[in-house]
């Protein structure tokens, strides 16, 4: 039995169905708001294609989906970033036995991918929607959990997938501070170090070290919204710059930059929300 809900994300209409009682998203509805309605299947099919996006999507459905084509999933990959590859989500859930991702015909008609597969591909949008799509989300969640009094907790929904892929209030010392050359000289164990030096500017367990009081929950676990979404963004081009075969104190550099451009972009998406 499925039922539909809209949400209203940047004055895009996104319908969310419900399946199986899980949430699909239509990424039909998102890519709306970046290109017309003729051109939103190639936004979507040009977005499937990436070695980045295949590599998420395969890792989601070892997750979720005990009958995954994993040979399938594999000759797609090796075919990625060639000119010559072309692959759509229809293709992808034939060969593969995807259930993260389906498309269906008639009113509300389109692609629709799982609430975690949906927030990937807003980062495909804008960093902007992204975030928007996901406080939407968030708000119909809550609404959900006032009715029926369950917890629903988005950070740590997108603190769980990100692990496998590699709130409102938003103050000045959230942005990333600016990394030292000594410090981008250091070479870390891990690439989710990496990451945490980037956007937070300690280790894991330096985090750990400064908050001994912490019982519960890691450094990504005591994250905002924001920053777990900027977080998603630089574990996809930290993937890109990992295959363009650029060194770990490069990488750390250029997302570090990251980090701080993007978290200035939302600080003032929530000063304009206030004025």
């Amino acid at each position: 039995m499925t039922k539909n809900t809209q949400l209203t994300v940047q004055s895009t209409t996104v319908t969310v169905t419900k399946f199986d009682d899980k949430d699909y998203i239509c990424i039909t509805d998102m890519a709306k708001a970046k290109t017309d309605v003729v051109r939103a299947a190639d936004v979507i099919k040009n977005w499937i294609r990436t070695r980045s996006t295949l590599e998420f999507l395969g890792t989601w459905e070892r997750i979720y989906n005990p009958h995954f084509k994993v040979v399938e999933f594999d000759h797609f990959k090796s075919q990625a970033g060639l000119p010559s590859f072309v692959l759509s989500p229809t293709l992808w859930v034939e060969k593969t036995n995807a259930i993260g991702i389906f498309s269906k015909a008639g009113r509300y008609g389109g692609t629709y991918a799982d609430k975690d597969i949906a927030f990937e591909f807003g980062a495909a949008i804008s960093a902007e929607f992204k975030i928007y799509l996901i406080k939407e989300f968030q708000r119909l969640k809550e609404e959900e959990s006032d009715r029926r009094q369950l917890k629903w907790n988005v950070s740590r929904t997108l603190a769980k997938v990100n692990y496998h892929i590699h709130t409102d209030a938003i103050k000045e010392k959230l942005i990333p501070e600016k990394l030292t050359k000594s410090k981008i000289q250091l070479v870390y164990a891990s690439e989710a170090d990496l990451l945490n030096v980037a956007l937070y500017g300690s280790t894991a367990k330096e985090w750990r070290d400064r908050n001994p009081d912490i019982v519960e929950g890691n450094i990504r676990d005591h994250s905002t919204i924001e920053q777990l979404v900027i977080l998603s963004n630089m574990e996809s081009i930290n993937a890109m710059l990992i295959q363009q075969g650029m060194n770990s104190s490069d990488r750390l550099k250029k997302l570090n930059e990251l980090a701080i451009r993007q978290m200035k972009s939302l600080l003032k998406i929530n000063v304009n929300q206030k004025t």
